[in-house]
């Protein structure tokens, strides 16, 4: 089996990984870290439960559809461009980016994002025309 990726096609191996308890091993140290049985057994029991709420989130986030997820980070990206709209001095640059990313996500998926799509739509061409607004004020104010 391949993988196609924009560097090329590259076979994977498709022997089984090796397979890893999903406890933390108490003798491993990262890069100087103190290991599990380093720490105090208040420390412990903090480090087991932000596992469990990380496992928790981890499997409400793999119940929620995908399109939900994608449109709420798309609706991120609507918020970058506009940050970087409204500032003081407005990085148009830096919003033309976020606002092509969310163009290219839009035209991509289109049809595939449930009941936010037209939101997204909306959110998208609003952000698109605040785009051209600033950027015209801004080609006027530099023609003065």
């Amino acid at each position: 089996m391949s993988l196609w990726t924009p560097g090329g096609e590259h076979e994977i191996n498709q022997a089984k990984p090796e397979s890893h308890s999903d406890d933390f091993d108490s003798d491993t140290e990262l890069d100087g870290l103190p290991g599990f049985d380093d720490l105090t057994p208040e420390q412990q029991e903090q480090a087991k439960a932000m596992a469990t709420e990380l496992a928790e989130a981890r499997q409400r986030l793999s119940q929620t559809p995908a399109a939900e997820v994608i449109a709420n980070h798309m609706m991120g990206i609507y918020e970058l461009a506009a940050i970087h709209l409204s500032s003081d001095i407005p990085n148009l640059g830096e919003a033309k980016v976020a606002i092509d990313a969310m163009s290219g996500m839009v035209s991509s998926l289109d049809g595939k994002l449930g009941e936010n799509e037209g939101v997204i739509k909306d959110a998208l061409q609003q952000i698109q025309m605040a785009y051209v607004q600033m950027t015209n004020s801004n080609d006027q104010g530099q023609g003065e």
